[in-house]
């Protein structure tokens, strides 16, 4: 979403009443632009981020529908009114049928909209009801961009749950969270809150993430102990990070505190909390992340282990793409043989690459994650004849352990090969650190750093298999081979 330079301060689109929308086309592009009723000023542009205009006035239409459904300025709106308008929106997005246009272009709406809500969220003084409404919202776009993709079970799952809530009881909670509500003088603890969050998040949060959530609720849990976080105070959080940083690091400090916010903001925006005063807390000096890359004396070492290793041992290829693709360990132990294939370069000759992706049940961290990135032959002395051997000769999975064992022995791999502290400031991870500090030295620019490791969203890592692939793939691998060179 971008906003005109003269919008007046203060004005929200979620809470504004609007004058009639105008739609306009610019390179190609349609856009819908909004401006409040009685100015011809403040006024909001929304690119619809496509160029066919069926598709644009479907998007606006939806998109109006959507500023229109949550009572914003209405602080009386009872649950029964949001719940019926959240039914609407659930049951279009589930329903609505899609072509390769419109799927880009609602992916990237659904992104906006959720920014959208969370800072309505927390900087808008709402009801109960309408903070409540904003919650379930947040779910509905988080299934629904599920379904994009081709999963509806949450939204069905969704709907289904708004419709078969009793009219009236615009307060009420979901029946398994009904002890809450039943026992409203009971303590309200951390401990509690971060169960009732880590229930809800079970499905949408990945098993090796899930261990780290569970991790830093029990280290804030044990601080908070029984306090009340009904009457909760900022100096009862300001003790907390004092103790936290007791014995920790403030890195590791801050990373905890991040987890405090997370939860701490869905119990708010689910009602269970009325504020939160964690904000503005986190450790800045030190803080920075304690993980180390390797130096290049390490990476070459570590190459040159590996090319003593057999042909068809695992753990040399698993290393080996570690350093020359960066590839996070969990994305690197999903790998089949179906992701590592060819696609066209520029020049006419195919680049052989690796394809991190969701395909057949694999996770990704997020979806900047989802990405191909090439592969360097002679880097360090990475041999791809003999690696492609190895593919052709494995099952359908590369690599055949599980999350915990994987890491455990390639984590013990780089400790014996390297003689590594046990501190963990150095780890399989600090490969991706090592290839990142690698194009940087050579100037890489920075979109292509970004497709390459799966961190943002760059230009040349969108639609990696649409029009001028070839150039972006290409760009890629000369940059590789220019760093690991």
């Amino acid at each position: 979403m971008t906003t005109n330079q003269h919008s007046r301060t203060g004005t929200n689109l979620l809470q504004t009443a609007l004058a009639k929308p105008y739609h306009y086309r610019r390179s190609g592009r349609y856009y819908l632009r909004l401006r409040p009723q009685g100015t011809a000023t403040g006024f909001f542009t929304l690119s619809l981020r496509t160029t066919d205009k069926a598709t644009a006035m479907t998007i606006s239409k939806d998109i109006l529908k959507i500023l229109k459904a949550y009572h914003f300025d209405n602080p009386e709106a009872t649950w029964d009114e949001l719940r019926e308008r959240l039914v609407d929106i659930a049951e279009s997005s589930l329903t609505m049928a899609h072509g390769d246009s419109s799927l880009v272009a609602y992916e990237m709406i659904h992104d906006e909209h959720h920014e959208a809500l969370r800072e309505a969220s927390a900087k808008m003084s709402l009801s109960l009801n309408q903070q409540r409404a904003v919650g379930k919202a947040l779910e509905i776009i988080e299934a629904s961009q599920e379904r994009l993709n081709g999963r509806p079970g949450k939204l069905v799952e969704i709907v289904r749950e708004l419709k078969e809530e009793f009219c009236g009881t615009s307060v009420a909670l979901r029946p398994s969270l009904s002890v809450l509500s039943t026992e409203a003088s009971k303590p309200l603890t951390f401990k509690a809150i971060s169960e009732l969050y880590i229930e809800e998040r079970k499905d949408s949060i990945q098993a090796s993430t899930m261990r780290d959530v569970k991790s830093s609720c029990e280290a804030i849990s044990a601080i908070l102990s029984d306090l009340d976080l009904k009457t909760h105070t900022r100096e009862h959080m300001r003790n907390l990070k004092d103790k936290l940083l007791e014995d920790r690091k403030p890195s590791t400090v801050k990373k905890l505190l991040t987890r405090l916010s997370t939860v701490m903001d869905w119990a708010v925006h689910n009602g269970y909390l009325d504020k939160s005063f964690d904000k503005g807390l986190k450790p800045t000096k030190g803080a920075d992340s304690s993980r180390e890359a390797f130096s290049q004396d390490q990476v070459k070492a570590l190459m040159a282990h590996t090319k003593t290793l057999p042909v068809d041992s695992w753990q040399r290829w698993a290393l080996s793409l570690g350093v020359i693709t960066g590839t996070r360990i969990e994305e690197l132990r999903q790998l089949t043989k179906a992701d590592v294939k060819k696609i066209p370069g520029t020049d006419g000759n195919s680049i052989w690459v690796i394809d991190i992706n969701r395909n057949d049940g694999k996770t990704a961290k997020t979806k900047n994650a989802l990405r191909v990135v090439p592969l360097t032959d002679g880097a360090y002395g990475f041999d791809l004849q003999a690696f492609l051997g190895f593919v052709e000769k494995a099952d359908s999975q590369l690599f055949k352990l599980g999350a915990g064992q994987f890491s455990a022995v390639l984590n013990g791999a780089l400790r014996d090969v390297l003689g590594l502290k046990t501190d963990r400031t150095q780890t399989f991870h600090s490969l991706r650190h090592s290839l990142a500090g690698a194009l940087k030295a050579v100037a890489t620019q920075v979109e292509i750093t970004e497709a390459i490791l799966g961190h943002a969203s760059g230009s040349i890592s969108n639609d990696l298999y649409g029009a001028g692939s070839s150039v972006e793939v290409g760009r890629m691998a000369a940059a590789l081979v220019k760093a690991l060179r």
